[in-house]
């Protein structure tokens, strides 16, 4: 994944997170162990040129990994990360809905030739925020936010469907409002009309977030499992079968994880492999996050810890 911060190389948008170049050894590294999608995230707007076109080297390397993954028997996601939709649509949104459509015109052009095991996504963690904020600040615009995000969403779909090729009956990932449970499921946000009806639905887990996401003395926890912690995982996960399983809508954890080294391994591996046998048993699809560090040895394109990654994957 890439960044606005990252110098303009090709090759420093792919490290500017710490990973090494990707090679085919360690996609191969995840497909052998059992994993069956590889989420790509990318940040296409960075690259750009003055017209809006995306840096051909830019994109010839992203086709080569997208057909690495796909070579190696999984199914790739393909998305816009980081690309400060939330801040741009909410300053200009006329204007940013032409950059977006642009984009992803040029994405379905180029990728069009695969097939059903490749999979575009809509965007990453995106809101309103200039528009309203849950958190407070802005609290009266909510209605419009959501009608905003809504048809963005919608342009999305519409984009993808009217390029032809393959792309009119690609599967396509549609991210929910700040990709959050609650606002998922609180009836604004509304999933776009596709006539293909090929469109699931996608949700970032990392909770409770003093566990998952802070590692700061003082305000994290440590500890997972207590009667509460499952009643909370359980609740809302039947929210998303509720509003959208039980609809025919399928529903793809695009992102879970209990990060940071403040905690101990045995808390970490109880919660992923907690979250992702409640994500299956409803038929979902957990995606875990994997950054540089964490699970996978990318220099040495191997996993850190085969026997977790053998209980995980064994769950599917």
């Amino acid at each position: 994944t890439t960044g606005d911060w990252i110098a303009k190389e090709v090759s420093a948008q792919e490290t500017g997170w710490g990973s090494p170049i990707i090679t085919k050894d360690i996609i191969k590294c995840y497909a052998e162990s059992g994993f069956g999608v590889m989420r790509l995230p990318v940040s296409w707007t960075f690259l750009m040129d003055e017209n809006g076109g995306i840096n051909p080297d830019f994109m010839d390397r992203i086709d080569k990994v997208v057909g690495w993954i796909i070579d190696s028997g999984m199914i790739c996601i393909l998305n816009s990360h980081h690309d400060d939709w939330s801040d741009k649509f909410c300053e200009d949104f006329d204007g940013t809905m032409e950059i977006y459509t642009n984009m992803w015109k040029q994405i379905c052009k180029r990728f069009k030739k695969y097939g059903e095991n490749l999979m575009f996504e809509s965007m990453n963690e995106v809101g309103m925020d200039g528009i309203w904020d849950r958190f407070g600040g802005k609290t009266d615009g909510k209605d419009t936010a959501f009608e905003m995000f809504n048809k963005k969403n919608q342009a999305f779909v519409d984009t993808v469907r009217s390029s032809g090729g393959l792309n009119a009956e690609r599967h396509l990932l549609i991210a929910s409002y700040w990709t959050d449970i609650e606002l998922a499921c609180n009836g604004l946000f509304i999933m776009p009309d596709d006539p293909a009806g090929k469109c699931a639905v996608s949700v970032h887990y990392y909770t409770p977030a003093d566990l998952c996401l802070i590692s700061e003395d003082g305000k994290a926890r440590t500890d997972w499992g207590s009667e509460a912690d499952y009643q909370l995982l359980n609740k809302l996960f039947d929210m998303m079968t509720e509003n959208f399983a039980d609809k025919g809508i399928p529903v793809i954890i695009g992102e879970y994880g209990c990060l940071g080294d403040n905690k101990s391994r045995e808390v970490i591996e109880r919660w992923t492999l907690d979250v992702a046998q409640a994500s299956l048993d409803r038929g979902f699809c957990p995606i875990l996050w994997d950054t540089p560090g964490d699970e996978c040895d990318r220099e040495n394109a191997r996993f850190r810890r085969p026997e977790f990654i053998e209980k995980l994957v064994a769950l599917r």
